[in-house]
């Protein structure tokens, strides 16, 4: 197989003729042989079809025509045109094109080497008439020649170092590292120089390497803190020309313990009462050290002093600052002054810098002690007692004692703080100080009584009381949860149904300690006491049968060991149901028993039919009878004119049925009397009589007064509002009741004269009225 072939005309001094070096795709180079014929170089070679001149392309091309690449040739082009060269691979067709008859290559783009430094491509010669190849393919490179158009670039825009403060000359601090993007192995356009910019002369770089180190020494970090050091690197081995780039370190001085704390003044003055309590802070003092972290850390203490008894010194780890707290209670009848001799230290020293001198200061803290009406002091910080909880009323538990520490000796009160006794079990003499019981404990309740008890003569002052509430059993054990469990119907006898155990909210020394018994002696369930406050239920007999019995109730007696003894009752469940033969319960129902033995799914199935037919039935007939149009009172309804009022109440809620008086269901003979009826005009009516503008409708009212009662004392009126509807019209009316019931009873009793008087709509009804009254008389 054939292949492209990078062809380099080299020169050499010692050779009479230039030598042709090739280097095969493959990076293999072999020599071919060479004649000279005059100005032109002839080349021998056998069984060789193809011939170019060149295979190196520079890089970052400008020009305004296409780069040319070099020109591919085929031996076997007779040169009459008829051969075509087809390019194909990398870029072919994009970036190289080559001319189909002369089979010149050129770059129609501009290249970068440092986005791909060579190209593999493949040619071949094809006859341009047959369309046949001359000849197979060859693969031939074209390598892109490096130019230096990129500049150093630092792996980071800004470094960040630490160097130790008073470090010597030399001392590494770090390596910064840039990079060339162009080709190293071809000319010096990735040989890098560093260079410092900015930064001297307190460091210096190292021009191959990059390594910044300090270039003067007894840097003190006091002094100043921070430097910023430009570095630069540039290419071309730094000549002119060469391209560069820097970068920022930002360089920045640790701190040595090189400073000893040193006091501001040799004297401090504080001042405090003499009241304050122990623990209680005096003052601060601080003493500085330029250090920093723990360098600065410091550490007070007390070396000297007639007040080295009465004060002490705490190191504040946070502000570094001496506090001076109260160790023991300050007296100012006895002593008004107190002094002591504070010394302060470094925690952390260097011994490289001891040569400084020695690392601490002290200083002289003088406090005074101010006067005051000091409050009463208890005996003790707290008191602690002990009761038992069924300890009677009135009963003392101990004393709590006080004096006056001032000289006057007042006499001193004592209480105790309601708020820490809200339900005021305690009583505190206010002269002696003696604690007695107001109420009765329980332990059980509370274990611990935390009062609060105040002793004052002109001022107050308070102590803690701890009273302990001791147990006594005073409460019987029960179970620990409420107990239901199934015995099987098949079970045998001395088989385990239940484990129980119990609780005791009493809390003896030595433990709790149960007893189970049964209260009495049962035939059918027994029980096994398994002394570690559980027991076990055991069945007596085999053979349950739900039919006799589907439910026991098993009383346990549960008693403890502790004086006085003891003892509950508490009552077991027990169901007994249906179980398969491995004792897993199926059914515990006593009438799924009783369907399963007398019912058959058919049965059951015709009794729910009849039972849904007799309901439907039921609904249909009330249905029926609802629709039942009642008799009416008056035949018909031009007889008669209706005033209905429509009351928007519902009714029938509780207000109602509290209202409604049962009492008349229960005695309804005392009210038959007073009952009216609803079909007949009332007796009270009075002759027809024009009445006068205030008494026009008195009837009426009278009438409405009549039916309420009616319906207040009717012990068949349902226990709601309902509406109630009466035909009459009263005797206000000037036409009077057209009510047929009315006319039938009082019709010769009335004159209809007036009737002529109303006009002639009326004039047929007085014709009637007016001449059957006449034809009568």
């Amino acid at each position: 197989m054939n292949h492209f072939l990078w062809l380099l005309p080299l020169v050499f001094p010692h050779l009479s003729s230039p030598v042709i070096l090739l280097e095969r795709s493959d990076g293999n180079l072999f020599h071919w042989n060479h004649l000279m014929k005059g100005d032109k170089l002839v080349l021998h070679r056998s069984k060789r079809d193809w011939m170019w001149r060149q295979f190196f392309l520079s890089e970052e091309y400008t020009g305004s025509n296409y780069q040319y690449v070099g020109k591919l040739r085929s031996d076997k082009d007779r040169g009459d045109g008829t051969a075509r060269y087809v390019l194909s691979g990398e870029g072919a067709g994009t970036i190289f094109r080559i001319d189909e008859k002369s089979g010149d290559l050129h770059a129609t783009q501009r290249l970068d080497r440092e986005e791909k430094a060579s190209y593999t491509l493949q040619a071949q010669a094809f006859n341009k008439i047959t369309g046949l190849p001359l000849e197979p393919a060859t693969e031939f490179i074209v390598k892109i020649h490096d130019i230096n158009d990129n500049e150093p670039k630092f792996t980071k825009a800004v470094y960040t170092a630490s160097v130790p403060e008073m470090s010597d000359i030399g001392t590494f601090v770090i390596e910064v590292n840039a990079t060339d993007a162009d080709d190293a192995t071809y000319g010096n356009s990735a040989k890098l120089v560093y260079s410092i910019l900015q930064g001297q002369p307190y460091f210096s770089v190292e021009p191959e390497t990059g390594i910044v180190r300090i270039a003067l020494s007894n840097m003190d970090r006091e002094v100043r803190k921070e430097y910023q050091v430009v570095i630069q690197a540039k290419d071309m081995a730094g000549q002119m020309g060469g391209l560069s780039g820097t970068t920022m370190v930002n360089v920045t001085l640790t701190d040595v313990n090189d400073s000893p704390p040193r006091f501001a003044y040799s004297s401090y003055h504080l001042s405090t009462y003499e009241s304050a309590e122990i623990g209680s802070t005096v003052g601060r003092i601080k003493a500085n050290d330029g250090d920093e972290g723990e360098n600065a850390e410091m550490k007070y203490r007390i070396v000297d002093g007639d007040g080295k008894e009465y004060l002490d010194i705490i190191t504040d780890e946070t502000t570094q600052e001496g506090v001076m707290v109260i160790k023991k209670k300050l007296d100012y009848e006895s002593k008004r002054v107190y002094t002591v001799k504070v010394e302060v230290t470094n925690t952390h020293q260097d011994p490289n810098f001891t040569v400084l001198g020695p690392f601490l200061d002290t200083a002289i803290i003088k406090v005074t002690a101010k006067d005051v009406d000091e409050p009463p002091v208890f005996s003790r910080p707290q008191f602690v007692f002990e009761v038992n909880e069924d300890t009677p009323k009135g009963i003392a538990i101990g004393t709590i004692t006080a004096w006056d520490p001032d000289a006057t000796h007042y006499p001193i009160q004592y209480a105790i703080d309601q708020h820490t006794d809200p339900e005021r079990l305690y009583h505190i003499d206010p002269k002696n100080g003696s604690i007695t019981i107001l109420k009765s404990l329980d332990r059980e309740v509370s274990k611990w009584h935390n009062i609060s008890v105040l002793a004052s003569e002109i001022s107050k002052s308070r102590v803690p009381v701890l009273i302990k509430v001791l147990d006594v059993n005073d409460n019987a054990p029960e179970f620990a949860m409420i107990y239901e469990t199934f015995v099987c119907e098949n079970v045998k006898a001395g088989q385990l149904i239940q484990t129980i155990s119990a609780i005791d909210t009493d809390d003896p020394l030595v433990g709790h300690k149960f007893v189970f018994t049964l209260s009495s002696m049962n035939p059918n369930f027994t029980i096994f006491d398994n002394e570690d406050n559980t027991a076990r239920i055991l069945t007596r007999r085999s053979g349950f049968n739900r039919r006799e019995m589907s439910v026991y109730y098993l009383p346990v007696v549960i008693s403890d060991s502790d004086y006085p003894i003891q003892s509950s009752t508490s009552t077991l469940t027990i169901r007994v149901c249906s179980c398969d033969a491995t004792g897993n319960m199926r059914s515990c129902s006593v009438d799924a028993l009783l369907l399963s033995a007398g019912l058959s799914t058919g049965a059951l199935v015709a009794i729910l039919l009849c039972i849904l037919i007799l309901l439907m039935i039921v609904v249909l007939f009330s249905a029926l009878k609802k629709q039942r149009r009642k008799e009416p009172l008056i035949i018909s309804k031009e007889d008669v004119r209706d005033n209905v009022v429509s009351y928007n109440d519902e009714g029938g809620g509780e207000e109602d049925t509290q209202a409604f008086d049962i009492g008349t269901l229960r005695h309804p003979e005392v009210i038959e009397s007073n009952k009216l009826r609803r079909d007949i005009i009332p007796e009270m009516l009075f002759p027809y009589h024009r009445p006068s503008p205030m008494k026009e409708c008195a009837d009426v009212r009278d009438f409405i007064i009549s039916r309420l009662q009616e319906n207040d004392t009717d012990p068949f009126t349902p226990p709601y509002d309902s509406l109630a509807t009466y035909a009459y019209e009263g005797n206000g009316s000037i036409a009077e009741s057209l009510s047929s019931l009315e006319s039938s009873v009082t019709e010769g009793d009335h004159e209809y004269d007036y009737l002529s008087n109303w006009g002639p709509q009326f004039k047929k009804l007085a014709d009637m009225y007016i001449g059957k009254d006449t034809g009568v008389a």
